[in-house]
């Protein structure tokens, strides 16, 4: 199998000894807490599940600034997007050395995870600006990412952690959420050898579902993960249980069996393009797979991002070596009416655009309100009819 990124094996921060897990719990009590953002909280969750292999906790300033302009650590690793813990308020924890994290994201802010501090760093405006813009690509508060990581705090509070517990997301996605090993276990488990993944924050219309087929195909892989964020969305997003349910019931009626793995992941969307494509990339090598689908707009959103930005970063900042997973190369699929199937555009050279059925999302919205189903050729019906009475039961609470 695919080694891990920088590591001969993964290195999960999740405390498994359930013993010493209740000691940490016991200790937390009594430890300077730190009331993390949902953003910090996703790294730790992304940390404890083995998927930021190698890193042993939150990047300093010097680290943060450097991959955010060289995409390396000063000590060289590659990395696209600094993993930091960034906060506003230090004055529970300025002396202390030893501090609980809690998180935000569930009732009475239970302890995540240990830290143990090895710096807390200030960083100027200018350095919070020149860390957004090398990352997201832009310094519009509009841009849900930017606006985010900017807004989070001055002050980086660095150092390893232990990390405790996954979060809310084993409880509300039982079926789904799954950490790097769980994955590479089963994998191993369905005896695959080639694996390519598949990232989505949607639900999977025709053209998703080709475009896996596709990539399985023609890379001759044993077989797809398809690997969902679970954690926070910009608002308008469906919701991960109402996605989660549009993807298992188009797997189960589309795909063969053992040809599909539907799995989950604990974080919080950046939507920063380019630069999320390539973190996509280091996770999905540290689960396993020897491929990742690199569509249009990966990761986008709006207008911040030229179509295909996602694949060419791959070419013109990722070093040779520095990764051994490859990409998988799509462009935009629509169902062609000369041909009778999905396609990839660039490969109808012979097609118009009336030759193609294609819907904006906004018209797909508007349709699943009003309870019509997308033509068969865009949509699954078993897929249109979940999302039209999730669209349904929205507008009629307006």
């Amino acid at each position: 199998m695919i080694k891990p990124h920088g590591a001969d094996t993964l290195k999960p921060l999740y405390v498994t000894d359930a013993t010493e897990r209740a000691r940490l719990t016991a200790e937390a009590e009594n430890l300077p807490s730190l009331l993390v953002s949902s953003a910090a909280a996703g790294n730790a969750v992304m940390l404890a599940a083995g998927y930021f292999t190698p890193l042993t906790g939150f990047m300093n300033l010097a680290d943060s600034l450097s991959v955010a302009e060289t995409l390396h650590t000063t000590t060289g690793l590659f990395w696209p997007v600094p993993i930091v813990n960034m906060v506003k308020d230090i004055s529970t924890i300025k002396d202390a050395k030893r501090i609980a994290l809690r998180d935000p994201n569930i009732e009475g802010n239970p302890v995540l995870a240990i830290m143990d501090i090895e710096a807390i760093d200030e960083a100027s405006p200018e350095q919070i600006r020149l860390m957004a813009e090398k990352i997201f690509g832009t310094l519009d508060e509009k841009h849900p990412g930017a606006s985010t990581f900017m807004q989070q705090g001055k002050f980086l509070v660095s150092g390893p952690i232990q990390v405790l517990n996954y979060s809310y997301f084993p409880e509300e996605f039982p079926d789904t959420f799954r950490t790097a090993t769980d994955i590479r276990n089963e994998i191993a488990e369905r005896g695959w050898k080639k694996v390519v993944a598949f990232q989505t924050r949607n639900p999977m219309h025709r053209a998703h579902e080709e475009l896996c087929r596709m990539a399985q195909e023609r890379l001759g892989a044993d077989g797809i993960v398809i690997h969902m964020l679970l954690g926070k969305l910009k608002e308008g997003d469906i919701p991960a249980d109402v996605r989660d349910a549009c993807i298992r019931k188009m797997v189960d009626v589309y795909f063969p069996a053992n040809t599909v793995m539907i799995t989950g992941y604990g974080f919080d969307m950046l939507y920063a393009g380019p630069r999320e494509a390539v973190l996509h990339a280091i996770f999905r090598q540290n689960m396993g797979a020897n491929y990742l689908i690199v569509g249009r707009d990966h990761a986008g959103v709006g207008d911040y991002y030229g179509p295909f930005d996602a694949q060419t970063i791959f070419d013109e900042s990722v070093p040779a070596g520095a990764l051994q997973i490859e990409i998988f190369r799509a462009d935009n699929t629509a169902f062609s009416k000369k041909l009778n199937c999905v396609v990839m555009m660039r490969e109808a050279p012979d097609h118009t655009p009336d030759d193609f059925i294609t819907l904006s999302g906004t018209k797909v919205r508007q349709m699943l309100g009003q309870g019509l189903a997308p033509p068969p050729e865009f949509s699954r019906p078993e897929v249109a009819k979940i999302l039209m009475d999730y669209y349904q039961v929205i507008d009629a609470g307006k």
